[in-house]
């Protein structure tokens, strides 16, 4: 009897330990990073030249030979300086031709306007001369005005800022022959990278510093190109110097260091990210190493990662990799 009691026995408790609960599942170890505090942004430092606001490449409104050269580089000229002559025998003798077409015009239109008044001629007659006579002394003025072409002049005070063509060289109508800087504003040519310019906004200000001397100017950001470079992928920008003095000169090399007013976001990973509808979110780990979806508004990427503008405070900890595998209320263990 004793003998058939106990295989009995040994059979109720091989069935209890089966519908025993499982054990729970081990915690997921992740990598986790705490949201500091935002630090004012500087910006990192761009170094350019300075310039004049308004560079006026200068040219022959006509073509010829260029004969002398009054100026070169470097040179300060005032409001109408002749700066450079071209060999003006051909238009001379191109405005003599019309004058002397112009004065036949004359003769022919008094002869006619005559023969008008003794009805010899018709009116008709009459106007075609008149007109040929208007046409005749519009050719003469244009002869004349290019006659005077032959000499280039300054518009406006400044400083010779390049040469591009030298006496006895054959130059066409409009071709550059010199680069004057005017007088006046200066400003500092930049290149911004892409990863600069989502910040950027015109009018913002910043500190140009001289390589030469470390004397330092206030500026602020007048143009920034809307599309970049094709061949340097850069975007061309002009910065203001609002005290600049004479002891700014064209050429020298400067550094521009732009200074924010927003308050900076704070950046994450970008694997730290988790799609959420349209949006973003984070894993944030609580207290007793649950994790939580918390929405996040990105405000926009740089090198490091992707800026928080909302939706985090300083001190809170968040899953920095592997967002994809967790779930809502899961146990994580921190890794070291």
């Amino acid at each position: 009897m004793k003998h058939i009691i106990l295989p009995a026995l040994a059979a109720v408790l091989l069935v209890a330990c089966d519908k025993a609960p499982p054990a729970p599942p081990p915690a997921t170890v992740v990598k986790t990073l705490i949201v500091g505090q935002a630090t004012p942004r500087t910006g990192g430092a761009y170094s350019g030249e300075v310039r004049a606001r308004y560079e006026t490449p200068l040219a022959f409104r006509i073509g010829g030979k260029m004969l002398e050269r009054t100026v070169d580089a470097g040179a300060a000229v005032k409001a109408g300086q002749i700066l450079a002559r071209l060999d003006s025998a051909d238009v001379r003798l191109a405005a003599g031709q019309a004058e002397a077409q112009r004065a036949l015009a004359v003769a022919e239109a008094k002869r006619y306007r005559d023969l008008h008044a003794r009805n010899f001629v018709s009116a008709a007659t009459l106007d075609a001369k008149e007109t040929a006579l208007a046409s005749a002394e519009a050719q003469a003025g244009i002869a004349r005005n290019q006659a005077a072409y032959a000499a280039l002049s300054a518009d406006h005070a400044g400083v010779v800022a390049a040469v591009l063509a030298e006496p006895g060289q054959v130059v066409s109508a409009g071709q550059p022959v010199l680069r004057i800087a005017r007088d006046g504003e200066r400003e500092v040519a930049i290149a911004l990278p892409e990863s600069a310019v989502t910040g950027l906004k015109l009018g913002m200000t910043a500190e140009i510093s001289l390589w030469s001397g470390g004397r330092s100017y206030q500026g602020r950001l007048r143009e920034l190109s809307p599309a970049a470079d094709p061949a340097t992928r850069t975007y061309a920008a002009r910065v203001s110097v609002l005290d600049a003095d004479a002891g700014l000169a064209l050429g020298m090399t400067a550094s521009v260091r732009f200074t924010t007013e927003s308050t900076p976001a704070p950046v994450v990973p970008l694997a730290a990210l988790f799609q959420q509808g349209q949006g973003f979110a984070v894993w944030a780990v609580g207290s007793d190493a649950t994790v939580s979806l918390k929405p996040v508004t990105v405000a926009g990427y740089t090198d490091a990662g992707a800026a928080i503008a909302a939706g985090l405070q300083p001190g809170e900890r968040i899953v920095a990799v592997g967002v994809h595998k967790l779930s809502a209320g899961q146990k994580v263990r921190i890794a070291p």
